[in-house]
């Protein structure tokens, strides 16, 4: 028992010296450390006679705990002389003059995002929200999408790991969105949707993520007519210019019947922009909706495609590099 209250003196005596942190946490690990000297005192109960060990044991943990206590007194008391000394010592120029600051810009696929946003509310569209991780229905099942299509296939879409049973898949396009939109609701619909989708792909005019635009509406007596009409003031708008389009036959398992929409592009070509068509019947039954009394359009485009095109960007894989010289050259 001597032996612990001389350790006391002794540490007590070293934290009066103790001069700044790095010396007072050294003697906190002399002492107190798990092979500290006062820590180390505890193996020795096993060795005292029944009637000494408890009085032991507690003049041992009254020592720590006074030793613990002169610590954190002085660390306290460091600390605050420490303050003082660097307020003593540090100064602040303020004269000189501020740093440069790096000029920041909107990135082009904002930008244009920003730009078919304002389109389609002028055009009393009203923009819709969705997950980025869809279940397979309403990915795939829902719109009219069968079990042997390629985009359902591995090497075409990413799939999750399955939850309550459900396949899971990162949306390979935005339409998931229009379907809980209209689900368990009565027409009019007029929404867009706009975000990030996901398919296996990469090359010059493909990356695995990209942003995608697509606008319904179903009404009462709505036509091809009403579809040909809204994309071509859609696209007029976009490159705030009349464009010459043409509408392509095509296939769409959402849509029918369907089409490509070209417009006339350089030296006479013309250049794919959009895919469109009227809402399949088989869409509308899925949701709730009668066929028989109401009809629909959609269309949809790449919204990094639409960007190269107004905005003479030629490479697809240049959105996502973040090159701060190719945002200072293209952004805005």
């Amino acid at each position: 028992m001597s032996e612990l209250l001389q350790l006391k003196d002794e540490a007590s005596k070293e934290l009066s010296n103790a001069e700044d942190l790095r010396a007072l946490d050294d003697i906190r690990v002399k002492y107190l450390g798990k092979k500290g000297l006062i820590t180390s005192q505890m193996s020795k109960i096993g060795s005292l006679p029944p009637e000494e060990k408890k009085e032991f044991g507690q003049l041992v943990n009254s020592v720590k705990q006074d030793v613990e206590a002169a610590i954190e007194s002085k660390k306290a008391e460091l600390e605050i002389a420490e303050i003082n000394q660097r307020l003593k010592t540090e100064t602040l120029d303020v004269t000189l003059p501020i740093r440069p600051q790096a000029k920041g810009s909107i990135h082009p696929i904002s930008k244009v995002m920003d730009e078919i946003s304002a389109i389609l509310s002028g055009l009393r569209f009203e923009q819709h929200d969705g997950p980025n991780i869809e279940d397979d229905y309403h990915n795939f099942d829902a719109l009219n999408i069968p079990e042997n299509h390629p985009a359902r296939q591995m090497h075409d879409t990413f799939y999750m790991p399955e939850q309550d049973g459900k396949k899971r898949v990162l949306r390979t396009h935005t339409s998931p969105v229009q379907i809980r939109a209209m689900q368990g609701k009565t027409p009019p619909f007029r929404i867009f949707s706009m975000g990030r989708t996901y398919r296996s792909d990469s090359d010059q005019t493909h990356t695995p993520m990209f942003h995608q635009v697509e606008a319904l509406f179903v009404d009462k007596n709505v036509n091809f007519g009403h579809l040909k009409w809204t994309v071509n003031e859609f696209v007029k708008q976009f490159f705030e210019e009349e464009k010459e389009m043409r509408f392509r036959p095509s296939y769409f398992p959402f849509t029918e019947p369907s089409a490509e929409v070209d417009i006339g592009w350089k030296d006479g070509k013309w250049l794919e922009i959009m895919g469109c068509g009227m809402v399949n019947p088989k869409v509308l039954e899925n949701v709730g909706v009668d066929p028989n009394e109401y009809s629909g359009f959609a269309f949809g485009a790449g919204i990094e495609r639409m960007a190269m095109l107004k905005y003479n960007i030629p490479d697809l894989r240049q959105f996502f590099e973040s090159d701060m010289r190719w945002l200072q050259h293209y952004g805005f």
